[in-house]
């Protein structure tokens, strides 16, 4: 397969070193085939990363990611792909369509104030003025988010290797609220309403962190099975996973179960650190022929 794509890329709207118009310009440039715009709680920078795709020929796709709780389902307190928490999990939704941006902005909007009042109560504890020293950070006055990664990135006084390092060990994290993390039903009932793909994003026992910001730690591979069962009750009907980050043992078996419960593959490279490369290299493998096409459907659904 000689197409590369990304569909997980982050910009200044949640944690990254490149604006939209940067992300597709490094994509392009990398010789991505398609990319794809995923910040944390917000589609802020969906249009000018739209239009910087239509400007330079690139196909690009919406997204957004954001945690929801699974604690009152039988998954339980258990870890899934959320490295600091284990009563909730991070989803991604995929194929936003543009005319329902302003649907999206109001459904994360309490979900943002939320996470600023946490966010505050976090930087309380370390020494930092919010206001003053991470909000200047972010894109929150053009309705961006402010993740962790902006609290410890003011901590690490810009320093993107030392972030890494505090990311890995937080020992001020304040867990995240149901008022920050809705229901996964009420998350994936949205998604439906609005013609929006929800996906559970594979993260996978992790021995050596690619970017970093994780330590050694185990997450769903201990119980995989039990939680596609669990996933597919509830109603989610695509994974995504990044295929530079696992071995070829666990995405074999990731994509056994996706076939198996006849899920949608998407694939998502976390783009968010300036020494990540766009390309992965892995997806040249036929083996990921079909992510390809996954991400030629995310575009004809935002269009339809």
């Amino acid at each position: 397969m000689s197409e590369v794509f990304n569909n997980h890329i982050h910009t200044t709207y949640s944690f990254s070193p490149y604006t939209p118009a940067q992300a597709v310009q490094k994509a392009k440039a990398a010789g991505l085939a398609m990319a794809g715009i995923v910040d944390h709680d917000t589609v802020a920078g969906a249009p000018e990363f739209l239009a910087e795709g239509k400007k330079l020929g690139l196909p690009v796709t919406v997204g957004f990611e954001m945690r929801v709780t699974h604690a009152h389902t039988a998954i339980g307190n258990r870890r899934t792909n959320h490295p600091d928490q284990t009563d909730c999990s991070y989803f991604t939704f995929h194929g936003v369509p543009s005319g329902k941006f302003d649907a999206v902005t109001e459904f994360l909007k309490p979900i943002a104030e939320a996470r600023g009042r946490r966010n505050r109560a976090m930087c309380q504890r370390l020494g930092l003025d919010y206001e003053r020293d991470v909000l200047p950070l972010s894109m929150s006055h053009k309705g961006g988010s402010v993740t962790e990664r902006h609290i410890l990135f003011a901590l690490a006084k810009g320093d993107y290797g030392e972030l890494g390092r505090l990311k890995a060990d937080f020992q001020d994290y304040i867990p995240a609220g149901r008022d920050e993390c809705p229901d996964i039903e009420t998350a994936l009932a949205f998604a439906s309403a609005n013609g929006i793909i929800a996906a559970y994003p594979y993260l996978g026992d992790v021995t050596v962190s690619v970017t970093g910001d994780k330590k050694a730690q185990t997450f769903e591979d201990g119980y995989l099975d039990a939680l596609f069962a669990i996933l597919h009750k509830l109603g989610v009907r695509a994974v995504t996973y990044a295929p530079s980050r696992n071995t070829r043992q666990q995405l074999l078996r990731l994509r056994a179960l996706c076939e198996q419960y006849q899920m949608l593959q998407i694939c998502g490279e976390d783009i968010n650190f300036p020494n990540q490369p766009f390309v992965c290299e892995a997806l040249r493998d036929p083996m990921f022929a079909n992510l390809r096409d996954t991400a030629r459907m995310l575009i004809e659904n935002e269009k339809l």
